[in-house]
C-alpha cells in the first residue's frame, strides 16, 4: 500500500493483493477536506467495527476490505500487530462520502499526521518520501551535501604511501 497526499485528496494506492482480498478494483481516493480527526493506534483491531461485506478476515492476522456497521461502513487495511492511523470522515458541502473510517496498517502514520498538517502546494506526493526528506516542501532548506566516504585499507593489505 501506498499512500499519496496532495493538496486535494489522499489516495491509498492497493497493491494488487490487497485489492483482491479487500474486493475492491482500484485505489481509495479520500477529499481532504473530508477528513475529520486522524489517529494513531498501535492495535488497529480494537478500531473494527462490524462485519466485512465484502473483505476478508483472518482474526489478528489480517482484516482487509469494506466493514458494515450500524454506524455506517468502514475501510480497513490490517495487518498482524503492525501500528496504525486511523482516519474519520464527515460529509463536506454535501457531497456524500463512500466511508465513515478508514483504518490503515502503516508504518507511515506519523509522517501521514505531519504532512496532512501542511499545506500541499505540489503534486501527489508519496508519505514516505515525505518522511524520509526525498521531497522538500516549498521554500524549505536545500538538503546538505554529502561528504566523500573515506576509503579504508581491507584487512591484511598494506596501507598505500
Amino acid at each position: 500500500m501506498t499512500l499519496l497526499l496532495d493538496s486535494a485528496q489522499l489516495e491509498v494506492v492497493l497493491s494488487p493483493v490487497e485489492r483482491a482480498f479487500a474486493f475492491r478494483r482500484g485505489s481509495l481516493r479520500i477529499d481532504r477536506a473530508s477528513i475529520e480527526r486522524v489517529q494513531l493506534t498501535d492495535d488497529a483491531w480494537t478500531w473494527l467495527r462490524g462485519v466485512p461485506t465484502p473483505g476478508t478476515h483472518v482474526p489478528r492476522v489480517m482484516a482487509m476490505g469494506t466493514w458494515k456497521s450500524a454506524g455506517g461502513s468502514d475501510f480497513v487495511i490490517v495487518q498482524r500487530n503492525k501500528p496504525a492511523v486511523v482516519i474519520d470522515l464527515a460529509e463536506t458541502d454535501g457531497s456524500p462520502i463512500e466511508f465513515q473510517r478508514v483504518v490503515l496498517s502503516t508504518r507511515h502514520g506519523l509522517a501521514l499526521v505531519q504532512a496532512l498538517r501542511r499545506d500541499a502546494d505540489v503534486g501527489p506526493v508519496d508519505v514516505a518520501e515525505i518522511t524520509t526528506g526525498a521531497v522538500s516542501a516549498p521554500g524549505s532548506e536545500k538538503p546538505r551535501a554529502r561528504r566523500p566516504r573515506s576509503v579504508r585499507p581491507r584487512p591484511g593489505t598494506a596501507p598505500a604511501t
